[in-house]
């Protein structure tokens, strides 16, 4: 191959010597990069410019905005008050759990009942029960009563308030909680009713929502109160704040959430009214209320789940009660018998709750929430 110096040649043709061909060589190469350095400083040099001219204009601007606000401050103004319309924001509960019921939109507000010369005194010899009380929930009137307001001891009617004291605190439905060998032993030295859940089993939410509802269990109720406040002292705390919430705190106390007998741990059937109404009026707490069967969730210790069950709606939904009774919870104790708290749906489609104490067995606690529903409904 040729030299490629042969490619540079002088004007008049002849090749170029090797150091004039280093020469033209480095000339090239110097004006290059030259060229190069050029071009750079003139995109420096624009790139400042075009930067200074924005800061001078935003400086500008500022000055320009100081110096409208001083010559405002400087005139005389007249104030003009203008009224404001806030539409009313829907805000998002806190919980799901705290859902209001399809039943609840007819309910009377609020928890204060009125009794007046209207009221019927319940004197039928068919209802055996001391202590009974009949509310129409739609106009918050006392359509019958016999002593309703007098003090007695609540019994497992507690657990309606427990429920919705839970309800109320929860995160999430499907968590789960496992039985402390504490809570084994409060229900069997008080010979509690329970579910069957054993120590050390990992229990759902759920199923302790339905379980101490259902069957009446200690053993959930308990499982419930540790699982949302810690202790069942923290969980009645909250229960007596509810209380209060409610208005019922000057004649209703609690100090356990199951029931057990104590001097302190009392209310009115009045009382046991308004709670099951809140507990009715909350979503969830309905769902449970109105439950007949329940299966729950297998475990180890029950592979095959526990079946249980609401005796008192299974047992009243077959009678004359001019509606059906979609909600309930009983109790018992010595000291206040058995008792109960029944929600019913009139044929009319008018809503009422029916609180009874002091009966000498289940069966005719029921009866008795029969013959109130007869006489004073349609």
């Amino acid at each position: 191959m040729g030299n490629t110096r042969a490619n540079y040649r002088k004007k008049d043709g002849q090749r170029l010597s090797a150091s004039e061909y280093r020469a033209r060589r480095k000339r090239e190469i110097i004006f290059h990069i030259s060229s190069l350095v050029a071009i750079l400083l003139a995109v420096t040099v624009g790139t400042v410019f075009i930067i200074h001219s924005i800061s001078k204009s935003h400086n500008n601007n500022e000055v320009n905005e100081a110096s409208t606000a001083d010559t405002i401050q400087e005139l005389p103004q007249e104030v003009a008050i203008v009224d404001t319309i806030i539409d009313d924001v829907e805000l998002s509960q806190v919980s799901k759990y705290q859902d209001r019921s399809d039943e609840s939109t007819s309910f009377f507000d609020g928890y204060i009942v009125e009794q007046d010369s209207n009221t019927a005194y319940i004197s039928s010899d068919n209802v055996k029960s001391n202590y009974g009380l009949l509310i129409n929930l739609d106009t918050g009137k006392v359509v019958a009563s016999k002593d309703g307001n007098e003090r007695i001891n609540p019994a497992s009617m507690t657990k309606i308030l427990t429920l919705l004291v839970a309800v109320e605190h929860l995160d999430d439905i499907d968590n789960t909680f496992t039985m402390t060998r504490e809570i084994g032993d409060y229900v069997f030295s008080n010979d509690c009713s329970q579910v069957g859940f054993e120590v050390g089993e990992t229990v759902t939410i759920r199923d302790l929502l339905y379980g101490t509802i259902l069957p009446s269990g200690a053993d959930a109720a308990l499982c419930l109160a540790e699982y949302i406040a810690g202790s069942q002292e923290a969980f009645v705390d909250l229960m007596n704040e509810k209380l209060k919430e409610l208005g019922l705190s000057d004649t209703a106390h609690f100090t356990n959430c199951v029931g057990v007998y104590d001097k302190d741990h009392y209310c009115t059937l009045m009382d046991m009214a308004m709670i099951l109404k809140a507990a009715e009026e909350n979503k969830l707490c309905h769902e449970v209320l109105n439950a007949r069967t329940y299966l729950t969730t297998a475990t180890n210790e029950h592979p095959d789940g526990i079946q249980i069950s609401n005796w008192f709606l299974r047992r009243i939904e077959d009678k004359d009660t001019h509606g059906e009774v979609v909600g309930a919870k009983t109790g018992f104790v010595n000291e206040s018998g058995c008792c109960g708290a029944s929600y019913q749906v009139s044929n009319d489609g008018s809503h009422y709750i029916c609180v009874t104490a002091d009966a000498w067995s289940s069966w005719r606690c029921i009866y008795d929430h029969v013959d109130i529903y007869e006489t004073y409904t349609s």
